[in-house]
């Protein structure tokens, strides 16, 4: 690849989304048992991806718990970043990719991931015109938000293992927010 072409690349990691309107760009990321929405609108041309750990709810959120690991907060967030650039809500079209069931004994958070981004793109009027979701295997994904060519690898057992591990990296607490106030 050359240097102009890997400059056009943009990697999304979880907690992350990305609107663009440049056609060269290309939006990747890495899933396990995460879910990445990406969408567009090809008549505005603008388009852009996100990367979510959990389904969330505004419940979790106002709970303390941080919004970025949400797709919720994540879906929310791509759609407003969409309108901002021109989009327009009823030309909106989805792809959505990951939800692997990446550890057997564990629930199947991939699963739910990928039945809330069914539902919240369902709920929301907005067609899904693609989707691979599911299975035990990560995967590479590359979306061209702008043509919605969409591309995935499947990850190797190990490769899966380093996803799940990265997704699986503890969370900070938020610090405390100060209420005193101090008087001089």
């Amino acid at each position: 690849m050359n240097d102009a072409a890997a400059a056009k690349r943009v990697h999304i990691i979880q907690g992350e989304y990305k609107v663009v309107t440049d056609p060269d760009v290309v939006l990747s990321t890495i899933l396990g048992s995460c879910v990445a929405a990406c969408l567009r609108d090809p008549v505005a041309g603008v388009g852009g991806m996100n990367h979510f750990l959990l389904p969330g709810s505004a419940g979790a959120m106002t709970s303390g718990g941080d919004a970025t690991r949400y797709g919720v907060h994540l879906m929310e967030l791509l759609i407003n970043g969409l309108l901002k650039k021109g989009a327009r809500r009823d030309r909106l079209e989805a792809k959505i990719f990951g939800g692997a069931k990446t550890i057997a004994s564990f629930s199947n958070v991939g699963e739910q991931n990928a039945a809330f981004a069914t539902q919240f793109l369902r709920d929301e009027g907005i067609p899904i015109v693609g989707s691979s979701t599911g299975g035990e295997h990560g995967r590479k994904l590359e979306f061209w938000p702008i043509s919605g060519r969409a591309r995935q690898y499947p990850l190797t057992g190990a490769e899966t293992q380093k996803t799940v591990a990265l997704e699986q990296r503890p969370v900070v607490p938020p610090k405390p927010i100060e209420t005193s106030i101090e008087f001089f």
